[in-house]
């Protein structure tokens, strides 16, 4: 079995067979068009409700769900730490990034408050999410409700160098609005 098979059975652990019928040709399709590239080992707490999952065999993402719990309640206006029950070992050179979900910022005005959120390499921690209720009602979690998605990429690990001269830009300095309104 390939890798990249390997993980995308690996991210649909949890969900409904039915739900997946016929993934074995959308997968052999999608491997002949890209190459695995890096392997995330992942485990579980007590607490966990399914891993993280990609939705659709082209979604970036992976969903993350809420751990099991208390309904969890967060006001307008208020924010929540959510924990996942998901635990990562990332290669080296590659952040996890935490987003939110369209569908909850548009219904309900759900956003990650330090969005997007950045898991290290180096955390062994379990992953949480924090967040932010900007709408007008209070929004409710449940175990295993998807809170936000998961997205892995690759950074570069520089050294940063100080010196007393930078080049200058025809922007320069420029910012918050400097290249124009909408």
């Amino acid at each position: 079995m390939s890798a990249l098979i390997a993980v995308a059975l690996g991210s649909l652990l949890g969900a409904t067979v039915l739900g997946y019928l016929g993934l074995h040709n959308r997968i052999a399709t999608l491997e002949a068009a890209c190459t695995p590239v890096l392997t995330v080992k992942w485990k579980r707490t007590r607490d966990c409700m399914g891993p993280p999952t990609r939705e659709t065999v082209g979604s970036a993402g992976h969903d993350l769900r809420a751990a099991a719990g208390p309904t969890r309640v967060i006001p307008p206006g208020g924010r929540l730490l959510v924990p996942t029950g998901v635990i990562m070992e990332l290669p080296a050179d590659v952040e996890c990034q935490l987003r939110p979900r369209s569908g909850h910022a548009l219904r309900a005005g759900i956003t990650i408050l330090n969005s997007p959120a950045t898991i290290d390499p180096d955390y062994r921690g379990e992953l949480q999410v924090l967040l932010y209720n900007t709408g007008h009602e209070p929004f409710k979690i449940e175990p295993g409700d998807r809170i936000a998605q998961l997205v892995l990429c690759r950074v570069v690990m520089s050294p940063l160098k100080e010196v007393d001269d930078l080049q200058d830009t025809s922007r320069s300095s420029g910012g918050f609005g400097s290249t124009g309104t909408l």
